[in-house]
C-alpha cells in the first residue's frame, strides 16, 4: 500500500518541534531560546510559538534563569517501559483539551491492516460522540474519518478497500458510486479538512484532518450535532491547528 499524502502544516510544525526538542535534550543543564534559534535556524516568532506549545504539552520546562530543559512528559514517553500506556494517556489528555477548546467530540483513527479503527475518543455531555449505528470499518465511504484515511492511500489501496466493503446508502446524502467517491478523493487537497455533512448519520456533521506519521495512516476528527453545523468549518480549522501536538506525541 503506497501513500499519496503531502505534508500538512501540522506535520511541519511537529517536525520543527522535534528539532527544538532534540536541541534541548542535548543540553542537560538547559539551553536559551537564542541558542535554540541559532541551532535550529527557526525564526523568533516561529520558535516562540513552538516553545509555548512544548511547554503546554509538558515536553519542555523553563528554569528560573529562563533557559529550557526537557519536561516530565518527554521523559515518560521516551522511556522504553510503559511507552504505550504513556502515549495513550498523553494522547487522551490532548484530545480532552481539544474537545474543550473546539467544543466537539474528538477522535483519533488509524488505518491498520486494511481496516478503519477509531482508537481513542474524547467526548462529554456537552460534546457527545456520534452513535456508531453502522460499524466504522464498513462505512469509510460515508464518514469524514474514512474518507480522510482513504484519501491518504494510493488508488490501488482505495480500490482494494472499496472492493471489500460495499458502499451502502446510509442516508440520502451518502455517496454510493465508487467512481464519484474516487474522483472526489483524488481532487481533495490534503491540507483541507474532509467533511461529512450527514452522510454517515442524519443529525451529525463531521470533519477530519490527516495525522500521518511515517508509513502509518491516521487522522484526527470531530463530530457535531447538525444544529451546530454552522460551526463546522471553524471547528475543523481549529482541529487542524491542534493536530501538531498529536503528531508530535506519535513521533516521539
Amino acid at each position: 500500500m503506497a501513500l499519496t499524502h503531502e505534508p500538512t502544516a501540522p506535520y511541519h510544525s511537529a517536525q520543527d518541534a522535534l528539532r527544538v526538542l532534540e536541541t534541548v535534550a542535548r543540553r542537560a543543564t538547559g539551553v536559551t531560546d537564542a541558542e535554540i534559534a541559532r541551532q535550529t535556524g527557526l525564526g523568533t516568532q516561529r520558535l516562540t510559538s513552538l516553545l509555548r506549545m512544548l511547554r503546554r504539552e509538558g515536553y519542555v520546562e523553563q528554569t528560573t534563569d529562563g533557559s529550557y530543559v526537557t519536561g516530565a512528559a518527554l521523559s515518560r514517553l521516551g522511556a522504553a517501559a510503559g511507552h504505550e500506556q504513556a502515549l495513550h494517556e498523553k494522547l487522551q489528555n490532548t484530545l480532552d483539551q481539544l474537545r474543550d477548546s473546539v467544543g466537539a467530540a474528538i477522535y483519533i483513527s488509524r488505518y491498520i491492516d486494511g481496516e478503519v479503527h477509531v482508537t481513542q475518543c474524547a467526548e462529554s455531555l456537552a460534546a457527545p460522540a456520534v452513535h456508531e449505528w453502522v460499524d466504522f470499518r464498513s462505512s469509510a465511504h460515508a464518514s469524514a474519518v474514512g474518507k480522510s484515511l482513504l484519501g491518504q492511500l494510493d488508488l490501488n489501496g482505495r480500490r482494494d478497500h472499496l472492493a471489500r466493503h460495499r458502499m451502502a446508502r446510509l442516508t440520502s446524502r451518502t455517496i454510493t458510486s465508487e467512481k464519484v467517491l474516487l474522483s472526489r478523493l483524488a481532487a481533495h487537497p490534503p491540507t483541507v479538512p474532509v467533511l461529512d455533512l450527514q452522510e454517515y448519520a442524519v443529525g451529525t456533521v463531521c470533519a477530519a484532518v490527516p495525522i500521518t506519521a511515517g508509513s502509518s495512516v491516521g487522522c484526527l476528527a470531530l463530530s457535531l450535532p447538525v444544529e451546530h453545523a454552522y460551526r463546522l468549518r471553524q471547528a475543523a480549522d481549529r482541529l487542524n491547528k491542534g493536530a501538531a501536538p498529536v503528531l508530535l506525541s506519535l513521533a516521539i
